[in-house]
């Protein structure tokens, strides 16, 4: 896929509305064509989005998106690089994607509790507040015309924010660093199934699994909605839930050290696999991204261009 087609994509579809809506600003992004990550790396400094910032504290994170994880990164730069270096461009660059994506739940989440405490809802609040529940399995029925107290309690539980320290350990364990066949090809970080053919298919299929495939996505951010939207509907995660709303209700802000324990069954590894995530959040210092929030700012989308762009 050539980079016209890649940026036809993005400004034509929901993706660039997904981006450049904030709380308090409406704003054009600038799109920018990058062909290395030196490119990026120049572009994180003239943005004060550096290793010596965060260190002295500075939580402030700008809006810098990329479009898509190009392939030069698994054949190329992800192997020239140092560790050290390829972690923090990781974690750089998919940090504002994962608090973007909270920012649009934490904006759900408020509009429901101000519907919630109305006396009385009109006919749109009464849309919306269906249309939310469908997205998040409280109802799947056509039929349903209104919801019940249980019904909107169980909704408030789901639409909440995953823990970016988390996200990124998940991101990092699932994908290898972004350099996974899967988030080559689809920008798949977290390996979540889809059935009826559209996926991509893995090398060695699970026998006795049906005919599963991974699911690929338009881009980054995409992925790491479907997997927090995962989190939050799936019977499996139901315990992810339900400590995330004690946390809320004695005052605190959950993170990702408080509910990494209830993921014993996201992976057929079982506890060794909740035990490496929490050594990958204290080894890579991600406690602090709890605590990260998003610029003001238009938003900057980084395209990849030139050889190894796809």
């Amino acid at each position: 896929m050539g980079t016209a087609k890649i940026f036809f994509r993005l400004i034509s579809g929901a993706l660039l509305g997904v981006l450049i809506f904030s709380a308090s600003v409406v704003a054009v992004a600038e799109e920018l064509a990058f062909q290395s990550y030196k490119e990026v790396e120049t572009l994180f400094q003239q943005q004060g989005y550096t290793v010596d910032a965060w260190q002295k504290g500075i939580r402030k994170v700008p809006r810098i998106y990329l479009s898509n994880i190009p392939s030069r990164w698994k054949n190329k730069y992800s192997k020239e690089i140092s560790t050290a270096n390829k972690k923090r461009l990781f974690f750089r660059l998919l940090g504002p994607a994962v608090l973007r994506s909270n920012e649009l739940i934490l904006a759900d989440r408020s509009r429901l509790e101000a519907m919630v405490a109305k006396d009385s809802r009109n006919s749109a609040d009464t849309a919306w507040l269906l249309g939310l529940a469908k997205q998040y399995k409280i109802v799947n029925g056509a039929s349903v015309d209104n919801l019940g107290i249980e019904q909107l309690a169980e909704l408030r539980t789901r639409v909440d924010i995953i823990p970016p320290s988390l996200v990124l350990a998940q991101a990092a364990n699932e994908s290898g660093w972004g350099t996974s066949r899967f988030a080559d090809l689809g920008n798949a970080l977290f390996g979540q199934w889809t059935y009826g053919g559209d996926g991509i298919p893995p090398r060695e299929k699970r026998t006795g699994k049906g005919d599963y495939g991974i699911a690929s996505f338009e881009s980054p951010i995409d992925s790491v909605r479907a997997y927090m939207l995962n989190l939050n509907t799936h019977p499996t995660y139901a315990e992810l839930r339900e400590r995330r709303a004690v946390l809320r209700n004695q005052g605190n802000e959950p993170t990702g050290l408080a509910l990494v324990d209830t993921l014993v069954d996201y992976s057929e590894r079982g506890q060794a696999y909740v035990d490496e995530i929490r050594e990958m959040i204290h080894y890579n210092h991600l406690e602090a991204t709890d605590q990260a929030f998003l610029a003001d700012e238009a938003p900057i989308i980084l395209v990849p261009a030139g050889a190894g762009a796809n």
